[in-house]
């Protein structure tokens, strides 16, 4: 099935375990996936092992905490790839530490990453979807939204902000013919969780917490999420908007 022939997709946070993963789902499904990462290097070696695959791929350095370096990838983007028919906003960080330990330099990089990231990406992208009256967003939160997570109270923050936000555009641009939907990972076996892990007191124990909270007996795994980013990305939800769906082993049950 190749849902996404002809289209460009940008997924930002590309060069990562969850990101890596829908570009690889994206690009077996057709679409010319523009790779966005602060780390080059991880972002061309995604983009290369997509095109070594038979994929159309491109890797783009940026920062999307920053609204030049965005408006930057996004031109070069368009004019390697074509117009962004899908934006995964997919890129976070984040530290694992109670709210009382953090301080105001902390908070402000979290919410540069996962919040303002985001509202960058939006803001660049949404006028050309609005222009073309077609387009699909799927933005990564976090179960941390929809239940919160002790000792990421700023991280939740931002999470549960998207959601909200995500919900916002939904009304907005539903009559542009743009859908936004949100996916909420549990804790996932990426990077990230494992430099959250390094930062607790004692990572064996807290992993081992994150583990027996998800019913399904284990913690997520990459590839547990591009079924339901490339679904929320397709004409198969065509006339889904506004939807909060968690992708966490049943960590979280919402209906």
């Amino acid at each position: 099935m190749r849902r996404f022939e002809g289209r460009c997709a940008v997924v930002t946070g590309g060069g990562g375990g969850i990101g890596g993963a829908v570009c690889r789902r994206l690009a077996e499904e057709g679409a010319r996936v523009a790779v966005w990462d602060l780390d080059a290097a991880a972002a061309e070696r995604c983009a290369a092992a997509l095109t070594a695959a038979g994929g159309e791929a491109a890797a783009f350095a940026v920062d999307i905490a920053e609204r030049p370096s965005v408006d930057a990838a996004l031109a070069a983007t368009e004019a390697r790839l074509g117009p962004v028919d899908l934006l995964v906003n997919n890129a976070g960080w984040d530290v694992f530490r109670p709210f009382l330990k953090t301080e105001p330099a902390l908070w402000q990089r979290i919410i540069a990453i996962n919040l303002t990231g985001a509202l960058n990406t939006h803001h660049a992208v949404l006028p050309g979807m609005v222009e073309r009256g077609r387009g699909r967003i799927v933005n990564v939160a976090s179960d941390a939204a929809r239940v919160g997570s002790s000792g990421e109270a700023v991280y939740a923050a931002c999470k549960g902000g998207l959601v909200a936000f995500s919900k916002t555009l939904a009304r907005e641009h539903a009559r542009h013919g743009i859908t936004v939907n949100v996916v909420c990972p549990g804790p996932t076996e990426t990077a990230l969780l494992q430099g959250v892990l390094d930062t607790a007191a004692d990572p064996a124990k807290l992993a081992e917490a994150f583990r027996r909270a998800v019913p399904m007996g284990r913690l997520g795994r990459p590839d547990d999420l591009p079924g339901a980013i490339a679904f929320l990305g397709s004409d198969d939800a065509g006339y889904v908007t506004g939807q909060v769906l968690s992708v966490s082993g049943g960590l979280t049950m919402n209906g």
